[in-house]
């Protein structure tokens, strides 16, 4: 691994924290988010901060940018130093003129950042116009060539354009376009790049650093993803329950971590170590699950005067799964991935093709679920949404059973067992959803589709916002069900180094259509078709 900036750093740093505490409300799991936190960036470099969720990386980027929710949570102790000035000695009015103008911050999601109801051109103007007086006409060419410098396509149109009509890449383009507008001093991205696809990553990661190495930015990037470390980074904090556990030039960390938590953090990254092939099926009769030629076409924005736009989700999609196999559905957003999942389940209807259960051929959209008795389950990648926060975990188990005609008794056991199985312990069911971490949530939701007793588990995009510790504890957790329960899985993902350890065969999608489709091994060793040699070269690794 090779550094991004080798060259020797200025003797005085853009950012210096000094023994930094921020203090939480009264109970919480901890009194201090933050504790004695200290670290120094110079301009032209970036600094990592890496840590699982709850470990103070947003708290440090969020007192940054004085957006703290004050005063159930604010800095106590210690500096932050900025160009010689000490931000937490600044009042609303100075926060302001620091804003955008000399901090910057690009937060993980963006359709959350941008607002759904603005046109794109109109949301930039307003960092303008909170810092400086320009004419309609200049204020419009400053816009264009912020979206231009972004790599964003026909920027004149896209200036006109609302969010929605974005993909999440080029709306991640929009907010570093709008953060970097005024030339800040210091970047702060939060996130950037978790959610996004691997070669939307990459791309994200390569803009940043060219506008870095053509304006001198200094750059605090904040992320669990050590392959992201790897792509980006010169130094490098490592954070553990608000507290720095480890500090040093990136190629130090990388090689030679020094604290128990760098490494664990470390090891759990997935490697890409290969599931065994299972034994070339002996019939057909053996396959829990065949699909034939699957098409689905998605129609948006028809009216009476419309005709709407035609997306081809699916175009003869085919493949087949036994008891206890893996297919690992591949591919970037767009590329029709979830759409042949929810299509499995019955939650969208298929045009035209079959799907066959257990030799059985099922009806598109309900008439399949109806026919399948819940035996084909979905865990979907947002627990948070697929959870129903006035619903305690026992009575959210249980109620598919009891649709099903269990016995509450039979399904109270079930429930008992199953919350044992993932790890909570039956005293999980009387609790609320958001008294869970992410990983306990989707630790929740695999328990609710096991409920059902399914044969074939649809899992879409289980683990991609999840840190990488929970991520190879979720990913143990599936394979571990899988094995003992025996069941055909379709496991939907973009992240190759998953797909490898989970699945026996790959189905590489692009468009709608399967580019590629073979054993594990055989697909990740000697890619044949240009887009997965494309996404295979995307992947980030830790050494260069």
């Amino acid at each position: 691994m090779t550094a991004a900036h080798p060259t020797q750093a200025p003797a005085q740093p853009v950012l210096s924290v000094e023994g930094l505490d921020i203090r939480l409300p009264p109970g919480a799991d901890r009194p201090l988010a933050v504790q004695g936190a200290s670290f120094t960036l110079h301009a032209g470099r970036t600094l990592c901060v890496v840590g699982e969720s709850g470990s103070g990386k947003s708290m440090i980027a969020n007192a940054l940018m004085g957006l703290l929710p004050q005063p159930a949570v604010q800095p106590v102790a210690g500096r932050m130093m900025f160009d010689g000035q000490d931000l937490l000695q600044l009042d609303e009015d100075g926060w302001r003129a620091f804003r955008a103008a000399r901090i910057a911050m690009v937060f993980q999601e963006p359709m959350t950042a941008l607002n759904p109801v603005m046109r794109i051109g109109d949301q930039l103007a307003e960092v303008l116009d909170a810092h400086e007086k320009l004419g309609t006409t200049e204020k419009r060419q400053r816009i264009v060539a912020a979206l231009k410098d972004v790599g964003l396509p026909e920027p004149e149109l896209l200036v006109d354009s609302y969010p929605f009509r974005l993909s999440g890449g080029q709306r991640q383009r929009v907010m570093i376009a709008c953060a970097m507008l005024l030339e800040p001093r210091l970047l702060i991205c939060d996130e950037p790049t978790t959610a996004l696809d691997v070669t939307t990553q990459a791309q994200i990661l390569t803009l940043i650093r060219e506008l870095q190495q053509r304006r001198g930015t200094a750059v605090l990037f904040i992320t669990h993803d050590f392959g992201v470390v790897a792509e980006i980074a010169d130094d490098v904090v490592v954070m553990q329950t608000g507290r720095i556990v480890e500090a040093g030039p990136a190629a130090q960390v990388l090689r030679a971590p020094q604290h128990a938590y760098t490494r664990q953090l470390l090891a759990a990254i997935p490697q890409g170590t290969l599931r065994e092939a299972l034994p070339p099926a002996a019939d057909e009769a053996s396959y829990v699950l065949q699909v034939q030629d699957l098409c689905k076409t998605h129609v948006t924005g028809r009216g009476l005067f419309n005709r709407g736009r035609t997306v081809q989700a699916a175009k003869d999609v085919s493949f087949a799964l036994r008891a206890g196999e893996t297919l690992g559905l591949v591919g970037e957003s767009g590329s029709g991935k979830s759409s042949v999942g929810r299509c499995l389940v019955g939650l969208s209807p298929f045009d035209s093709g079959r799907i066959l259960f257990k030799g059985r051929s099922l009806l598109a959209g309900e008439g399949l679920r109806r026919a399948t008795g819940g035996h084909i389950q979905m865990v979907f990648q947002d627990p948070n949404a697929s959870l129903n926060p006035r619903h305690r975990i026992g009575p959210a188990l249980m109620a598919g059973p009891i649709a099903q005609g269990v016995p509450r008794a039979e399904a109270e056991a079930r429930v008992r067992e199953l919350l044992q199985l993932v790890g909570l312990g039956p005293e999980a069911a009387e609790r609320f959803p958001h008294e869970f971490s992410g990983g306990q949530r989707q630790r929740i939701c695999i328990a609710r589709a096991l409920a059902m007793q399914p044969q074939l588990l649809v899992a879409d995009e289980p683990v991609s916002a999840l840190d990488v510790s929970v991520q190879a504890q979720v990913l143990k957790l599936f394979a571990e069900v899988r094995e003992r329960f025996q069941l055909a899985m379709v496991f939907i993902t973009h992240d190759l180094r998953v797909a490898g350890e989970m699945c026996d065969q790959i189905a590489v999608m692009q468009r709608g259509r399967i580019v590629e489709h073979g054993p594990t091994a055989e697909v990740l060793a000697r890619p044949q078709h240009p887009y997965t040699q494309a996404l295979m070269a995307a992947v980030p690794k830790l050494a260069a």
